[in-house]
């Protein structure tokens, strides 16, 4: 079973700047993509970012601004997000899947993330 954690949401300004972490341990397959998603009440968890071995991939609403990262030996991903938006607050999962063709199996708990004007 794979566990994932995520760490680093908070309260920050407009303009800032927050490091998101999601660790993963357990037994399992290993994880071949992972992701980050958000989701804010009342509308459906979005795809922020994702990446596959050297390949990432970001919504349209956040390129330039976040830097999507995994450290393997750390068993760790994390989420760079610069200038950050009031749009942005949100609850942050991550997420994670052994095969390329799956969909997103394993899932954290979420972080929250508020951005104040």
């Amino acid at each position: 079973q794979v566990q994932l954690v995520e760490s680093g949401g908070g309260l920050v300004q407009a303009g800032g700047s927050l490091r998101l972490s999601c660790v993963h341990s357990g037994s399992g397959a290993s994880i071949y993509a992972m992701g980050w998603y958000r989701q804010t009440p009342g509308k459906q968890r979005e795809l922020v970012a994702s990446i596959a071995g050297h390949t990432t991939n970001y919504a349209n609403f956040v390129k330039g601004r976040v830097t999507i990262s995994r450290d393997n030996a750390k068993n760790t991903m994390y989420l760079e997000m610069n200038n950050l938006k009031p749009e942005d607050t949100a609850v942050y999962y991550c997420a994670g899947k052994n095969d390329p063709f799956d969909t997103w199996k394993y899932w954290g708990q979420g972080t929250q993330v508020t951005v104040s004007s």
